[in-house]
């Protein structure tokens, strides 16, 4: 569903944060508003479209379907967040899907006039370039994840990221909303009975508990130990990547 333009809404966009009202007037008005349903497709992968999209409001999720029909999820963006610009810098096929996982309020911008934007704004540009910066970092540490864990301690890593931006001062995390297990298996490569036999052995240990729709990790400390006996690094110091 299409909307107006509301130029005060870009201000929540990262990559926008230091421009003036002016200018993100001037990138709102070469925007096309739109609304989505959850569980609606923004953008297929492999098909032609270029637009970059800024996302105002909800949540998405960028996943590829196997030829299975498995879903491999990379990743959730939140508001804030940008998706959309790797086929807008290189010309090529989208590399991933992009569906709504709840309502959703999007900004897209046509590649040239993001170009233009980033050529008009060296700080943008420079927010687009840390932000790239950022995913192959955490891309990477996926990589190694895969190659070098167990199931297991790849549930850990990920119930680690997860909870990374809700660590408390007395060492517990809260994870509000925790995905489904067949979720986090497609995030960590195996299957939803896997998933469920570890949560529930963490459960039993004592160093997850639900109260609520919350899940509490009651020691982070410990449960990044758990990794950091494999992958010989410390996953609290690692920022995005853990």
């Amino acid at each position: 569903m299409i909307v107006m333009p509301d130029t005060h809404s870009l201000k929540s966009i990262a990559i926008f944060h230091s421009l003036s009202d002016e200018m993100l007037a001037e990138i709102a008005g070469q925007c096309e508003w739109k609304r989505f349903m959850a569980g609606q497709e923004i953008i297929s992968h492999h098909d032609g479209s270029l637009d970059v999209y800024f996302l105002v409001e909800g949540k998405a999720r960028i996943i590829i379907y196997s030829f299975s029909g498995k879903p491999v999820i990379f990743r959730d963006a939140r508001p804030g967040e940008v998706f959309g610009e790797f086929a807008a810098i290189d010309q090529l096929p989208r590399s991933a899907t992009v569906e709504a996982t709840t309502d959703c309020l999007t900004a897209a911008i046509r590649p040239q006039p993001f170009m233009d934007v980033l050529l008009t704004y060296p700080e943008v540009a420079e927010n687009t370039m840390r932000w790239l910066v950022a995913q192959a970092r955490a891309l990477t540490g996926r990589v190694l994840e895969f190659s070098t864990l167990a199931v297991r301690n790849r549930l850990h890593a990920e119930l680690l990221r997860l909870a990374r931006e809700n660590i408390r001062e007395d060492g517990s995390a809260v994870i509000a909303a925790l995905p489904t297990h067949a979720d986090l298996a497609s995030r960590i490569s195996t299957h939803r009975e896997a998933v469920t036999r570890e949560m529930r052995r963490l459960t039993l240990s004592g160093l997850i508990e639900k109260k609520g729709e919350s899940t509490i990790i009651c020691d982070i400390q410990e449960l990044s130990k758990l990794v950091e006996e494999v992958l010989g690094e410390s996953l609290l110091d690692m920022g995005g990547n853990f």
